[in-house]
């Protein structure tokens, strides 16, 4: 699902609408996989003289496990969402307070990446987006295939067809010109 079309500005698309990777979802599975078995193993091996109780009580810990270790890291996985326009970054987070981070694409001066070992095999990696006003990066851990992210921004970034690349008088930030041709013609 991506975002929806009335929080975006007009003539603003949407170029990638991507959740953290499924390396999130890694442990919870596994949790819910031995949660399940030691529940069977809990009440199978219980006393009949612990009945019903004991069984309420497996149930309720195993409950407790489930919505801890399983349901809260899944609901985190599903709204943390990270979208790229023509325009900005937008980026969404939250259960029941939803917090949102919008970074206009003129107002970014690098983007980088990093992947450790697991992220290579696993096919993603940490964004890191630094500002002009450079109070620290913005960093979206577990973005998948982050190489092509990182290629989309960088293409958005230096494209000076891109609207957002337009100032209030009409021109261009970027005039298509490289710097190094703007020294040879003063010198």
């Amino acid at each position: 699902m991506s975002l929806p079309r009335k929080l975006l500005g007009e003539d603003e698309t949407v170029e990638l609408h991507l959740r953290t990777h499924l390396k999130k979802l890694i442990l919870p599975a596994v949790v819910l996989i031995l949660l399940g078995g030691l529940l069977g193993v809990g009440l199978a091996l219980m006393p009949p003289t612990a009945q019903p109780w004991g069984g309420v009580a497996v149930g309720v810990v195993a409950l407790v496990v489930l919505v801890a270790w399983v349901l809260i890291p899944f609901l985190r996985w599903r709204t943390t969402t990270y979208t790229v326009t023509n325009r900005r970054i937008i980026t969404r987070t939250g259960l029941l307070n939803q917090t949102g981070h919008d970074l206009p694409l003129v107002r970014i001066n690098d983007v980088s990446y990093e992947r450790s070992l697991i992220d290579r095999m696993l096919g993603c990696g940490t964004l890191n987006i630094r500002t002009a006003a450079d109070q620290g990066a913005l960093v979206l851990p577990d973005v998948p295939d982050v190489e092509r992210v990182h290629v989309t921004i960088t293409e958005l970034l230096f494209d000076s067809t891109n609207p957002s690349w337009t100032r209030s008088d009409g021109q261009d930030w970027y005039d298509g010109q490289d710097w190094h041709d703007d020294q040879e013609e003063k010198a």
